[in-house]
């Protein structure tokens, strides 16, 4: 997956480019869109980027995430936990 490119990750794998509508940062309710729900941020270590996923995935029973998954383990500390639903990843300063 290539960085510094902002994007929708959904859970069957597909990748859909994505950017702000005011060409600057995204809208509460842009990014409640992407997730379908309530938003949590999860930043990247060693990058600009940040994921932003549904904080309530799990208890909705969304599906279960691969790609994202594996961008969490590969940019975060976060080694033992897994990504569920559509997610966006994207420039930090994106979200405000």
């Amino acid at each position: 997956m290539e960085e510094n490119l902002d994007r929708i990750v959904k859970a069957n794998g597909e990748v859909i480019e994505i950017s702000p509508k005011n060409g600057t940062d995204y809208t509460l309710e842009e990014l409640q869109n992407v997730v379908q729900g309530y938003i949590e941020i999860v930043s990247a270590t060693s990058s600009n980027e940040i994921m932003v996923l549904n904080e309530e995935g799990r208890l909705e029973d969304l599906p279960f995430n691969f790609e994202a998954t594996c961008w969490m383990k590969n940019s975060t500390n976060i080694t033992n936990d897994y990504v569920v639903g559509d997610v966006l990843i994207c420039d930090k300063n994106h979200v405000k």
